[in-house]
């Protein structure tokens, strides 16, 4: 029996999930206002800065406000994607 070439070439549309690491940033989101994600994990160490761009590329996280202190920090928000991702 044949297999269709239109069903074996067919983009995949699965939605792609969050790892277990930028899932436990963006759930720090969840009960912060405007959703605003850490800049530190919870023992006080600075979120690698890939988990966070990463995150922003998938429509997870948005940058929110510029640091002028600290203008190499990206503060971000969790998206609604972001929330739809999680559960």
């Amino acid at each position: 029996m044949a297999v269709s070439t239109a069903a074996r070439t067919a983009p995949r549309r699965e939605r792609a999930r969050p790892t277990p690491v930028q899932k436990r940033w963006l759930i720090r989101g969840l009960g912060q206002p405007g959703g605003k994600l850490p800049l530190f994990d919870e023992d006080g160490r600075e979120i690698d800065p890939r988990t966070i761009r990463s995150c922003i590329r998938q429509g997870w996280a948005e940058p929110w406000v510029a640091n002028p202190v600290k203008p190499d920090w990206l503060v971000c928000r969790l998206t609604d994607a972001g929330r739809e991702a999680l559960r």
